[in-house]
């Protein structure tokens, strides 16, 4: 099977059981405490997530897939290439892994092959695949099936390859052995902790959604918290600090695939090149992307925050910029352009 998976792109694959009732409790605490914000999804699911059987029924094993997404440019100090874009405050950063092909898409259809190859071998068998698209605790699963450990920022970690990898997920109605899990290897290290600019993991492996800046850019619909904006400095979309600052990611694996391969127009670009798209433009330069699912409006909320951490930091033509869209017709982007406008370089 792993050389089936290795052909179609995957790195490894695992097998998890269903049973994922100690994970119960800890998902319905992180509710409780409200660190999912306007994620309405994660609670209207609740337990269903812990439950793989509940969500498609005859679930008996789950197969884990892992697929590395660095792009095949990537350079051995890419952890370094990627930290220097905070020292441009005039460019824009968008998260590595959505700078590619949405991979949403690239994996969906890529499981739906590993089902059929498997189907070819032990015969028809009852599957369904998901990729972060339906109440799955994918780490939880990932963690179970040996395809890493649950570092501290709550991503998997693997020792041979960080955390720079998507995970898909089988649910398959036939018993499988499940593999074995691997012991964690984050010991008393809190480099992820330390560097999140908003403070957003509160405890090893407990995550304020509310505070992350991948949350804010992407999940969120309103306004973005005032207090902190300023910390959301040059990033436009998500965040890869507390994987960027992870020793492990020193081992991150390079994709075999062009589809992640990152778009010129999303790397290394101006806030005020991409603050300059219309609406067409947008959904042109987009395509295919997982950046088109938050929309032109929130693209523009998200780079006048940016342009307005540009004009503190004494950038040229920021402040030009943002006032191109000074009288938009969205209140939500005027808001924030108008924000940008007030701020004074502090040097």
């Amino acid at each position: 099977m792993q050389a089936l998976a290795r052909e179609l792109g995957f790195s490894q694959i695992g097998i998890a059981g269903v049973d994922l009732s100690s994970a119960e409790a800890g998902l319905m605490q992180w509710l409780a405490h409200g660190f999912h914000g306007e994620m309405q999804y994660m609670e209207t699911h609740g337990t269903r997530r812990a439950r793989p059987a509940e969500l498609v029924p005859g679930t008996v094993s789950v197969i884990t897939a892992r697929m590395d997404y660095l792009p095949r440019s990537t350079s051995p100090e890419w952890q370094t290439v990627e930290f220097d874009r905070l020292k441009r405050p005039g460019e824009a950063i968008v998260s590595v892994y959505a700078r590619g092909r949405d991979y949403h898409k690239v994996l969906r259809n890529r499981l739906a092959k590993l089902a059929e190859r498997i189907a070819e071998e032990v015969g028809p068998f009852g599957h369904r695949a998901f990729t972060d698209s339906a109440p799955v605790l994918e780490a939880e699963l990932a963690s179970r099936s040996g395809q890493g450990w649950r570092g501290k920022h709550t991503l998997v970690l693997d020792r041979d390859a960080g955390s720079m990898f998507f995970l898909g997920e089988i649910y398959v109605d036939m018993e499988l052995p499940p593999s074995e899990p691997v012991t964690a290897h984050c010991g008393s290290c809190s480099a992820c902790i330390d560097v999140c600019p908003t403070q957003a993991i509160v405890a090893p492996k407990r995550l304020d959604a509310r505070r992350c800046i991948s949350y804010l850019t992407i999940e969120h619909g309103g306004p973005i918290p005032v207090e902190l904006r300023p910390l959301m400095a040059n990033r436009i979309y998500g965040c890869d600090d507390c994987q960027l600052i992870c020793p492990w990611n020193k081992f991150a694996k390079k994709s075999t695939l062009p589809d992640f391969d990152a778009r010129e127009e999303l790397t290394g670009r101006t806030l005020a090149d991409l603050f300059a798209w219309t609406e067409q433009d947008f959904l042109r330069r987009t395509e295919g992307s997982p950046i088109r699912r938050i929309g032109h409006e929130r693209w523009l909320r998200n780079i006048a925050v940016a342009l307005g951490n540009a004009v503190r930091a004494g950038e040229g033509g920021a402040k030009e910029a943002l006032a191109t869209r000074a009288e938009h017709p969205s209140e939500l982007v005027r808001e924030h352009v108008a924000w940008g406008l007030a701020q004074q370089a502090t040097h």
